[in-house]
């Protein structure tokens, strides 16, 4: 390989510095990498940001679940009845508040939360069977026929049985979608309009058969 000392032997100093210069730019690398990094950081955050917000969607997952599960061992024990002669009486609105207490630790509920009349991202629906096998096994949509159509809530409510009666718990929470790009095409869960979902529905239900509390 030709030395540059070499190449440049019958030029003027001048020229040789020109030559010398013109070369070591041709051969610079310096700011390659920051052009990578700069085509590749939004992809890459994106992702990193997705897998982050996958965590904590699957950690409010456990956290209602929890909640459900608390909360439907209060009414299997009696603790909450809807008897209004029993001083474990318990109004809807009070159970509401009960459920976003236990799920305060990483979901805060808006005054609007704390009635069904006005949720419009928490459901709950608390209600009395005859049999296991009456209890519904589906979320309830607004349409039978469409596979993506929006739940149906307009059934909801709370009204559990008394000592010996089976309930069951069902909450929905639509948690906002804000990185994860890829999980409203997932979700087979869509508006009454028909656009794509900004929320991931969180699904949790709990049946049992109360105790024969006095």
């Amino acid at each position: 390989m030709i030395s540059d000392d070499d190449l440049f032997a019958n030029k003027s100093p001048a020229r040789r510095r020109g030559w010398r210069g013109m070369r070591e730019l041709v051969r610079s690398r310096d700011g390659a990498a920051a052009i990578e990094f700069a085509l590749l950081a939004i992809p890459y955050f994106l992702i990193v940001f997705a897998i982050i917000e996958t965590f904590v969607a699957f950690t409010a997952e456990q956290v209602i679940s929890n909640a459900v599960d608390t909360l439907s061992r209060q009414i299997r024990t009696g603790q909450i009845t809807n008897d209004p002669n029993k001083s474990s009486y318990t109004t809807d609105q009070m159970f509401r508040t009960a459920f976003c207490n236990e799920i305060a630790v990483l979901i805060t509920c808006p005054a609007t939360e704390l009635t069904s009349a006005t949720a419009s991202s928490l459901y709950l629906d608390v209600e009395s069977y005859t049999s296991f096998a009456s209890m519904p096994t589906t979320i309830p949509r607004l349409s039978a026929t469409d596979p993506y159509s929006d739940i149906n809530t307009k059934g909801f409510a709370f009204a559990p049985g008394g000592a010996k009666t089976l309930n069951m718990v069902r909450a929905y929470y639509r948690w906002q979608i804000i990185i994860d790009l890829l999980r409203p095409y997932l979700s087979n869960i869509r508006p009454s309009d028909g656009s794509m979902p900004t929320t991931y529905l969180i699904v949790s239900t709990a049946a049992f058969q109360n105790e024969n509390y006095p």
